[in-house]
């Protein structure tokens, strides 16, 4: 099949999606994007210049089987601007990284009368109902859209269509991310962690800064160990944007020594090396609809600690993985401290082959 993925927000984890796609498929995909800011103008404007973009793919002989559109397209728009063109239409699939009826609402959002800006959400409902499969990446998260779509529409006066959330629910699936997780492999030391015994234990953070993956509480409950005695060294990576967030430079003095590394990795293999070293991952989000830094640390032995909601159950299902999850901080702080207390048993209690299934290997034939 030849394949066209169209991204109005081609950056981050949509491109890597996009990209890692395009690499390991059978088929022949292309990527039709732009780059990857202003989310919001994104959402509301691509769908015109990705049009056009489209109709000169097309002039200039190029034809496809299949569209994959994702989250951040007004895909109604953009069928309506291309809907001229001669011949059938091709079927159309959309692909949720996230959306905007159940993603957190920022401060700013919060303080507004009426909260978030309702069009973005209505972008999300039209495109569900314009495609004609929509793929989402998780359970959670196919499950956390369709239950917030009939209180959405009854925010509206009149002509809620709610009988569309079943049009919608009986043509979602779940397709879990993809993730290029093998690559990770070259990048792993030679030497044991276990040929160290005496080095303090390693605690990651590799998130993006921002509010719903709720830092706050991770700095807190790294407060606490250190009021308690607790020996750790911390290594503090993701992506943000500046200025750094006031909560993240007065943790930076806070840690001092102990702290390892401060800010983006700006390399891939600085980003996986940080992987591989890093012994425990506790995670404190109020949101993930995947969770693919969490994938990719647990790929690489770390130790997880996991909020028992979101998409992470699904992620390690089993009775026998409970041991990741925790219920409340007091749980996670407990739950810490044993691991901490254990470090040995920890550094190899949690082989990479748990999420193994998330490689492009498994998921792309999918």
């Amino acid at each position: 099949m030849r394949i066209l993925i169209i991204e109005p927000f081609n950056g981050g984890s949509h491109a890597a999606w996009a990209e890692g796609y395009s690499r390991h498929s059978s088929h022949a995909v292309e990527v039709l994007g732009l780059p990857g800011k202003n989310w919001k103008w994104r959402m509301q404007g691509a769908a015109v210049t990705l049009a056009r973009r489209y109709r000169e793919l097309l002039e200039n002989g190029k034809r496809y089987d299949l569209i994959i559109a994702s989250d951040m397209l007004d895909l109604a728009a953009f069928l309506g601007l291309i809907s001229k063109l001669s011949g059938p239409r091709l079927p159309v699939a959309l692909y949720f990284h996230e959306n905007q009826l159940t993603y957190p609402q920022s401060a700013n959002e919060q303080a507004r009368p009426d909260g978030r800006d309702r069009k973005f959400g209505l972008i999300n409902f039209t495109s569900a109902l314009a495609a004609d499969t929509c793929f989402f990446n998780s359970a959670f998260h196919r499950q956390s859209f369709l239950e917030a779509l009939p209180p959405f529409l009854n925010r509206f006066p009149d002509c809620r269509e709610l009988e569309a959330v079943s049009e919608i629910e009986n043509k979602s699936e779940v397709l879990h991310l993809g993730l290029d997780l093998e690559r990770l492999l070259s990048f792993r030391p030679v030497d044991s962690v276990l040929e160290k015994p005496n080095r303090p234990p390693l605690i990651l953070w590799n998130h993006r800064w921002e509010y719903d993956k709720n830092p706050a509480d991770f700095f807190a409950v790294l407060r606490d160990l250190v009021a308690s005695g607790y020996d750790f060294e911390v290594a503090i990576l993701g992506e943000h944007y500046y200025p750094q967030p006031e909560l993240f430079l007065e943790n930076r003095t806070f840690l001092g020594r102990r702290l390892l590394h401060f800010g983006y990795a700006e390399s891939f293999s600085d980003y996986a090396a940080w992987l591989w070293r890093a012994d425990i991952l506790p995670v404190t989000s109020y949101h993930d609809f995947f969770g693919a830094s969490v994938i990719e640390a647990v790929y690489c032995h770390c130790y997880p600690l996991l909020p028992r909601r979101l998409a992470y159950p699904e992620h390690l299902p089993g009775s026998d993985n409970n041991r990741f999850f925790y219920s409340d901080y007091n749980d996670l702080y407990t739950k810490l401290k044993s691991l901490l207390d254990c470090i040995k048993e920890t550094r190899s209690a949690c082989p990479g082959s748990l999420v193994a299934h998330y490689d492009w290997s498994v998921l792309a034939p999918q």
